[in-house]
């Protein structure tokens, strides 16, 4: 009896993986085994800085407020303090965002807190 191999599957699957390295530098995009190990490097990449990203914009939030805050003679943590004690429930994302584009609502906020 002759070994029956599944060639159609076993292609796809290398197909599917060299189209998504598709514009990877060298033979990074078209051999096979390169291939899969940049690739499968990439995707662990992606899945670890998708909780990085998290974090780095939080921080960024946190500089935009610190430099609005400045202004009216407060620190951040000072500020974030006020905020929470008076229970003004706006996240960091929203405070930077009113820091940054509309100055005359974070000086009512700021104002509020004071």
């Amino acid at each position: 009896m002759p070994r029956s191999v599944n060639h159609v599957a076993s292609r796809a699957r290398r197909k599917k993986i060299l189209n998504l390295t598709k514009g990877y530098w060298g033979a990074r995009g078209n051999v096979w085994t390169i291939a899969k190990n940049t690739l499968e490097k990439g995707l662990t990449y992606a899945y670890r800085d998708r909780k990085n990203k998290k974090r780095t914009m939080r921080s960024l939030w946190i500089q935009r407020i610190n430099a609005g805050v400045r202004q009216y003679g407060m620190s951040y943590s000072e500020f974030i303090g006020k905020v929470n004690a008076k229970n003004i429930n706006l996240n960091r994302k929203v405070l930077a965002d009113l820091a940054m584009n509309h100055p005359e609502a974070f000086k009512a906020v700021v104002e509020q807190v004071k």
